[in-house]
């Protein structure tokens, strides 16, 4: 094994517990598929929809989309390395 290959897969841990722990964290109060607004007829866009980025749900989004991503680039990685 590389030192490479070794340092990545440290870095899959890590990332991965991280991802867990961001997913954990969120809020389990779920719109579903019912929340889509299929061309304005969904209802109107309130203050908390225009201003979830600035709050804690927003940021936690946020990382778990990057953490994702982060995740995937890691993995195929890895692969290309062995």
């Amino acid at each position: 094994m590389s030192v490479l290959f070794i340092i990545l897969s440290l870095a899959m841990l890590i990332v991965s517990v991280l991802l867990i722990a961001v997913i954990l964290m969120q809020s389990k109060n779920v719109r579903g598929f019912g929340s889509f607004n299929l061309g304005g007829m969904g209802g109107a866009e309130t203050y908390w929809d225009r201003n979830k980025g600035r709050s804690l749900e927003g940021k936690l989004e946020r990382y778990t989309k990057i953490l994702g991503a982060v995740f995937i680039i890691i993995a195929l990685v890895m692969i290309f390395i062995k």
